[in-house]
């Protein structure tokens, strides 16, 4: 009876060959989006010096992804808790990866513009979807680890975009970049259409969750948000600027910019699967979730603030070096913020809490691209901008 009740209980900690199959699309679709997203950072020297943009144009143009995205997470949520989430992600995907291909055919500001606010519409439904199926479809103790490899692959995948980007941006150009880049994605769609998790609630079924409003007058989810806010606003300098930093303060050519811009998403991805692993296992020798999560991602937070603020005046091994422990930080955080939010909505509610979280989180990485342009346009350095990403 006892041997049996160890495999009864051994067999419920394993995924079935469904769950390990929608996880791996997931960490995949993740690692698209963040190729995809981080496109531009990889070829903005080169779009800026083709189409002779100021450093304002282009600070625009690398925030302008995050209006739509952040503008559009409030509805993505709500629709993610009332639709089947499955699908409105399968959309979202097809109209990212179409305006990442065609990115590589626009020729104006305006057109680059227009196409990184729909290229913001598509990926707003990604976070609020991942939400709602892994709250609904994955218990409680490998949360933790699914969380983290979906993370894992966001920030590997900007890794990918700065080295594989500039070096094609370098014998191709940028526009080939975007091509290659759209395409690509679009080869994940018939996979997720014959895959993807169904949910059994019909269209406009009532949710028995916490509405919106509800949400927003309790204490705890702004306190997710502000967290988020405060993160965001430098991890996305990072995440839009730091090609360019590497490239017109620290003068690196495009090859060594391919290195060491990509490097740090690489180290970062390795971190947040760690930290989502280290997790799931406190909590399975006794932890709660709530002390489990939440000390990770404070520990993450704490060292990113640390080692952000003196990379600017450090020289260029000891800058390298700190940006990489920054990055170790940034996955620690990363690995374990949105399983907070998942455990604290429940499975009814994640879907609307992770879409409010993200919009307000996001006025973050709208803010600090456009700032940084300013500075930089302004004073011709980045010395001033980067200590103004001390997190919160």
């Amino acid at each position: 009876m006892g041997a049996a009740s160890l495999t009864m209980k051994a067999d419920e900690r394993r995924l079935t060959i469904s769950q390990h199959r929608i996880l791996w699309l997931l960490v995949l679709s993740a690692w698209l989006n963040f190729i995809d997203r981080g496109a531009l950072s990889a070829a903005a020297p080169a779009v800026k010096a083709d189409l002779r943009l100021t450093s304002v144009q282009l600070g625009y143009l690398l925030s302008a992804f995050f209006w739509t995205y952040a503008g559009c997470q409030v509805v993505t949520g709500w629709l993610a808790d009332r639709l089947d989430a499955g699908r409105l992600f399968g959309i979202g995907f097809l109209v990212w990866s179409s305006a990442t291909l065609l990115t590589g055919l626009a020729g104006t500001f305006a057109g680059l513009f227009a196409l990184r606010l729909l290229l913001g519409l598509g990926e707003s439904t990604a976070y609020p979807s991942y939400a709602r199926m892994l709250s609904r479809g994955f218990p409680e103790h490998r949360r933790g680890l699914a969380n983290a490899l979906i993370d894992a692959a966001s920030k590997t995948g900007p890794g990918v975009a700065t080295f594989v980007g500039a070096l094609v941006v370098a014998a191709f150009g940028w526009r080939a970049m975007y091509i290659v880049f759209g395409a690509a994605s679009l080869l994940w769609l018939p996979f997720w259409i014959h895959w993807a998790p169904r949910d059994p609630r019909r269209p406009n079924a009532a949710t028995s969750g916490p509405g919106m409003r509800t949400i927003l007058r309790r204490g705890t989810p702004w306190a997710t948000f502000a967290g988020l806010f405060c993160f965001n606003y430098a991890y996305f300098f990072l995440v839009t600027w730091l090609p360019s930093y590497l490239v017109m303060e620290r003068h690196f050519s495009m090859h060594r910019m391919a290195v060491f811009g990509g490097l740090p998403f690489i180290v970062c991805g390795a971190a947040s699967t760690t930290g989502g692993w280290a997790s799931d296992a406190w909590i399975a020798n006794g932890a709660t979730p709530n002390l489990a999560r939440k000390t990770v991602a404070a520990l993450g937070l704490l060292l990113c603030a640390v080692t952000l603020p003196p990379l600017a005046q450090a020289p260029d091994t000891a800058a390298m070096i700190l940006l990489m422990v920054t990055f170790v930080g940034i996955g620690a955080f990363t690995s374990n913020v949105w399983t907070i939010t998942q455990c604290l909505a429940g499975p009814e509610a994640s879907g609307t809490w992770t879409g409010l979280q993200n919009a307000i989180g996001s006025v973050g990485s709208v803010v600090s691209p456009i700032v940084t342009g300013w500075i930089v346009a302004t004073t011709g350095r980045f010395s001033l901008a980067l200590p103004l990403r001390l997190p919160c």
